[in-house]
């Protein structure tokens, strides 16, 4: 048998120890039951109303709620357009007699009349072609608004490449917006509703995040290739008044204000022509360069031109109002380069050639697919500012006869100027009974007057109509003589 020695044997807690272990079980015990004696007692108070708390024998109390008020359905704003009413042939005849024979009109004219449906009423030479001016704009229009996502937007973006020995670049990326703002994005405006002060503010944040306080600037406008401008647009834009370059971003289209033309307070308001900058994009990176100034980044010397590395994502972007909204502001307000912007586009959106060339061919070619008639067609350009454009009133009026029922493609009939409400033909009209009637696009050059779009006859129904004045004989006399001619077609 083995015997442990005193060593060998274990500890065994002594007398005193056992009573402190158990006197420290029954005081938890004893905490514990205490606890719960006083949650069940306030429990208790709590359900009797002696406590305050949730818990109640009362009767809980029901609020209760009148009957919805019964919704009134309004009348629909604009009724269904009866396109089966006919228009007074010998009227509409008699209309484009008088305009004919207006002194002042020259004889270099076309004018054409058509119902709801197309027919066409009455017409003057109408398979003429001729310089359309800005009406060109409404071809390119119904192109692009067939063609591209009018509720999408441009994003104007920043990414960032970090560099091996701990030095930054950030790439600021336009994909188009020529309306950027320069501080804060204005939900209230289409131009200027993407900010770059707001991309400033979030690219700030960004980079504050990753440690960085200085970058190197590269701003990448490569969108729209090296062809930016239609060839010979330069005889009609003295002074840089008209056009800029297409450009894949610019902050307010490039205006460049100053004391002698100071800029409108509503930035939508266009009606003005200050210089326009032939160098948008640098611009607008100067301009982002010093808004991420008020946020604490510093940029190292001045931005310059790159590129986009493919495998990057954006750390900020802004965007701008919808392209519908934009393709509106081109019609309103008659703006050259937005035009020739929206032709690119549609020609990059059916993998056509990045040009002038490449914009023009597309919008035609979009057009015969939609079924209009193109003979006689030459395009200079997608605006109608380069010298050289010829159309048909027919074409023009086929384009309009489209709009009035048009399903795809409604942008390029909502941003149609009405007369007296809006846009360049806002006082283009005679007669208040006809305001609000008359759906148009103007078109003006040094010998070109001309207008088309769509009226609502008072009568019921609705028209097409286009005139388009070369070379008049006396330019003021023949832009009042198409006044009266489309305000009076709202009576026909």
């Amino acid at each position: 048998m083995a015997f442990e020695t005193a060593d060998q044997r274990p500890d065994r807690p002594g007398t005193q120890t056992v009573r402190d272990m158990r006197r420290r079980r029954w005081t938890v015990l004893l905490s514990s039951a205490l606890t719960v004696a006083l949650c069940v007692g306030y429990a208790v108070a709590d359900v009797f109303d002696v406590a305050p708390g949730l818990l109640t024998l009362q009767p809980v109390s029901v609020r209760d709620y009148a009957d919805p008020s019964v919704v009134r359905v309004g009348d629909g704003v604009v009724g269904d357009l009866d396109t089966t009413r006919t228009v007074d042939q010998q009227a509409a005849a008699d209309l484009i007699e008088t305009l004919v024979s207006t002194d002042g009109i020259g004889e270099d004219l076309s004018v054409i009349i058509a119902d709801a449906q197309g027919n066409v009423v009455a017409q003057y030479e109408a398979d003429t072609p001729r310089e359309p001016a800005s009406t060109m704009k409404t071809l390119t229009a119904l192109a692009a608004s067939t063609t591209l996502d009018m509720a999408s937007t441009f994003d104007t973006e920043t990414y960032l490449i970090q560099h091996d020995d701990g030095t930054a670049t950030l790439v600021l990326t336009g994909n188009g917006d020529m309306l950027l703002g320069e501080g804060e994005s204005d939900s209230e405006h289409v131009n200027g509703r993407a900010g770059l002060g707001t991309l400033a503010a979030s690219t700030a944040s960004a980079l504050a995040q990753r440690g960085i306080t200085a970058v190197t600037l590269v701003y990448d406008d490569t969108l729209f290739g090296d062809l930016r401008s239609p060839e010979g647009i330069e005889e009609n834009n003295g002074d840089h008044l008209y056009y800029t370059p297409v450009s894949s971003m610019a902050v307010d289209g490039g205006r460049q204000w100053s004391s002698a033309l100071s800029k409108p307070s509503d930035p939508d308001d266009s009606s003005s022509y200050p210089p326009l900058s032939q160098t948008t994009a640098a611009d607008a990176a100067d301009v982002f360069a010093a808004r991420l100034g008020e946020y604490g980044i510093t940029v190292n010397g001045s931005p310059s031109a790159g590129t986009t590395p493919d495998d990057l994502s954006p750390i900020a972007s802004v965007s701008s109002a919808t392209l519908g909204e934009v393709l509106a502001f081109m019609l309103r307000n008659s703006d050259n380069t937005l035009a020739e912007e929206f032709g690119r586009l549609t020609a990059l959106a059916r993998g056509s050639h990045n040009s002038p060339a490449g914009a023009t061919a597309t919008v035609a070619e979009v057009l015969r697919e939609l079924g209009i008639d193109t003979t006689g067609l030459a395009m200079a350009d997608c605006s109608g500012l380069t010298p050289g454009s010829q159309v048909t009133v027919r074409t023009l009026a086929a384009v309009q006869t489209r709009n009035l029922t048009v399903g795809n493609g409604a942008s390029a009939a909502e941003g149609l100027s009405i007369a007296g409400l809006v846009g360049t033909a806002r006082a283009r009209y005679t007669d208040e009974a006809a305001a609000g009637l008359l759906r148009v696009k103007t078109g003006s050059l040094g010998t070109v007057t001309s207008m088309a779009g769509n009226v609502s006859r008072t009568g019921g129904g609705a028209l097409s109509f286009a005139v388009v004045v070369n070379d008049p004989t006396d330019y003021a006399a023949a832009r009042s003589a198409i006044d009266v001619f489309v305000t009076a077609l709202a009576g026909l």
